[in-house]
């Protein structure tokens, strides 16, 4: 009996299963789809002697020296995707599609070409607004992705390895996934085949409607193996607003660091089974403490939705906006209770860059940020400011001359340097040919590297 329950409830569930139709739809949404074309001007010196150093590297060690030659400037050709959200040329597509570009085109699906204007570019949330002269293009229909359910079929299209405007079709896996801090998006998973190409490119559901923006894939070979991610188009249209409106995306700041609860954290903890966001720290001065968090504490609802992970709460805080109110149900010691407050605006990390705000800091190949007040304690010990360096361009100008990322910069041209501002303002009165001097504390020792500008 149990096996023919079996076969008459497999029979049912296969015959409920159709598959989605979505020649319709591709042929209506496609003009409003777009290729994102990408020139960067490079230095085939910089590039591969970058190359070469690295490889060299991972046999001698630092012991190697790459000896300089001329500089050859060479272009570099990229390409993504794009589509259109208002009729009159605002569109959406990666950030990394765009970074580092000089010159953004479009090209149509009628082959029209045209200029695009960077507007706005994030990098933690991975979305870039792209503007084009012109009207009455055809703006895609923004969906819901609150609304979305596991199992329903969604669409893509793209320029995957530079076959524009194909199509490929699968189910949303998951939502709500997190890859790190440096992201600040709950990406939507699916099986749809993604590949180089598809970046940027839209997410459509069986109506029509975008739900998401083509970001990632999972992959150990850099092709598709079955997990793709999308940027949720609600978490992308907020950030669309806040470049449009204000040319920088501004986020809430908590000032915690939760980690998920395993079983033995949760029999520790005394829960009835795995859930809610254990903070295992929480910064001095920040809304958190303000508010009486305390490490140790486990956020178990914030803003009466429930946590189930860390990445619950901080899908939460990346949504939220400054001087939100907040309201946590916690257990202490064994004992529940509420904790309440405001938050704050998140000190500077990786920020959004305006189209026409493209600072000398960047073209050195750095990104800086503010060190956070514990970080400040730290090297305050030597009666020291600085800021941090996040990323180092490979082929910039800085790593040329030793640069790292973690570098603390507390002199940068014989001025100290407190804020991402000073360095800034310091780079006014850099000479055009020359070196300067930069301090920096690498792994709590203080160094003096010499740049070469040129």
């Amino acid at each position: 009996m149990v096996a023919g329950i079996s076969v008459t409830t497999m029979n049912n569930a296969h015959a409920a299963v159709t598959t989605a139709d979505f020649s319709d739809l591709v042929q209506q949404v496609t003009p409003a789809v777009a290729r994102v074309n990408v020139t960067k001007t490079i230095s085939e010196a910089e590039l591969a002697k970058a190359q070469t150093a690295e490889v060299l590297r991972q046999f001698f060690g630092d012991r190697v020296r790459i000896p300089d030659r001329a500089a050859t400037p060479a272009i570099e050709n990229a390409y993504g995707t794009g589509f259109f959200i208002t009729s009159n040329g605002y569109m959406l597509t990666n950030h990394h599609v765009i970074e580092g570009a000089d010159k953004i085109t479009v090209t149509l699906n009628d082959r029209t070409e045209l200029d695009a204007t960077l507007v706005g570019s994030d990098e933690r949330s991975d979305v870039a607004v792209l503007k084009v002269e012109g009207s009455q293009f055809p703006a895609l229909p923004i969906g819901d992705s609150n609304s979305l359910k596991v199992g329903e079929p969604v669409l893509a299209i793209g320029s995957p390895f530079g076959f524009d405007y194909s199509a490929s079709a699968g189910i949303v896996s998951a939502k709500s996934r997190s890859f790190s801090r440096e992201t600040s998006v709950p990406f939507i998973q699916t099986d749809v085949a993604l590949n180089p190409g598809n970046s940027g490119g839209p997410l459509f559901n069986q109506r029509g409607e975008v739900i998401g923006i083509n970001s990632r894939i999972f992959s150990g070979t850099g092709g598709y193996m079955g997990l793709s991610f999308s940027i949720p188009i609600d978490a992308a249209m907020d950030i669309y607003e806040q470049l449009k409106t204000n040319g920088e995306v501004a986020r809430a700041y908590l000032g915690i660091y939760p980690q998920d609860i395993d079983r033995n954290l949760a029999e520790a903890y005394k829960l009835d089974r795995p859930q809610g966001a254990l903070l295992t720290r929480v910064s001095p001065d920040s809304p958190a403490q303000k508010s009486g968090l305390k490490p140790g504490d486990i956020i178990l609802q914030y803003n009466n939705v429930q946590i189930m992970r860390a990445s619950d709460l901080l899908n939460l805080l990346n949504r939220a906006k400054p001087s939100d109110s907040f309201r946590a149900q916690i257990q202490r010691n064994g004992k529940q209770m509420i904790v309440s407050g405001k938050l704050a605006y998140a000190p500077d990390d990786v920020r959004a860059q305006g189209g026409d705000q493209q600072s000398d800091d960047i073209q050195l190949g750095l990104r800086l940020r503010d060190l956070t007040e514990d970080e400040q304690a730290e090297i305050a010990k030597d009666r020291k400011t600085g800021i941090l360096v996040t990323t180092v361009d490979p082929t910039g100008l800085a790593a040329r001359s030793g640069i790292l990322a973690g570098d603390v910069i507390t002199n940068f041209h014989q001025k100290p340097i407190k804020k991402v501002t000073d360095f800034s303002n310091a780079i006014s009165s850099l000479p055009k040919k020359g070196v300067v001097t930069i301090e920096v504390i690498r792994q709590g020792i203080p160094a003096i590297i010499g740049l070469r500008i040129e």
